[in-house]
């Protein structure tokens, strides 16, 4: 389980393709702190430790997982959110995040406004994904607060920490972003359905 607390940013270092599965090494500030097996959100993505070199790490995203996320679109130099998994013994910061990605959405405005930054996203919402004004919703491994919830679009603020410290500054319109919806709502959500 993960908060969409973002550690650190890491540098995608090399991309190998091994019969449909992608093998992804990043060069990060936490790095040398993993170890193999232990679970890390890449981009909201809950991806497991395969190998370390000294300052990187290595994981492997499946196929079901490149058709779901926007892992599949990374390149060499990309900047990837990084999250350690939640230590039971700390505070949740954000909200609870699972680093199950739902699906992906695509930045259709970014607008600056007065020290913050509005994001505005589009999603297919026939595959029941809800969200609602003053919600959390999971941007690229980061939890946000939504401002406006409409049927398939809604908007977050980001603050100036928030974009200095993640890969969001380097956003435009057209971009797809991983997305994880509020757990709670998707219960919520699946009960009224029936």
């Amino acid at each position: 389980m993960f908060t969409g607390i973002i550690e650190c940013t890491g540098v995608i270092t090399q991309l190998e393709n091994d019969r449909g599965n992608l093998n992804i090494m990043i060069t990060s500030t936490i790095s040398d702190e993993l170890k193999v097996d232990q679970s890390l959100a890449h981009n909201g993505v809950c991806l497991t430790v395969v190998k370390l070199e000294k300052g990187k790490h290595s994981v492997t995203a499946i196929a079901e997982t490149l058709q779901k996320t926007n892992l599949g679109k990374l390149q060499v130099g990309d900047l990837i959110n990084l999250e350690r998994c939640m230590q039971m013994n700390g505070r949740l910061d954000g909200h609870i995040v699972q680093g199950h990605v739902d699906q992906t959405g695509t930045c259709s405005e970014v607008s600056e406004m007065n020290g913050s930054w509005v994001y505005k996203i589009a999603y297919d919402s026939s595959l029941g994904n809800v969200t609602v004004e003053k919600g959390s919703v999971c941007l690229n491994g980061i939890s946000l607060t939504v401002v406006d919830s409409l049927h398939d679009s809604f908007s977050v603020h980001i603050i100036p920490y928030t974009y200095e410290n993640t890969n969001l500054k380097f956003v435009r319109p057209g971009d797809s972003l991983n997305l994880e919806f509020d757990i709670i709502g998707k219960y919520v959500s699946r009960i009224l359905k029936g």
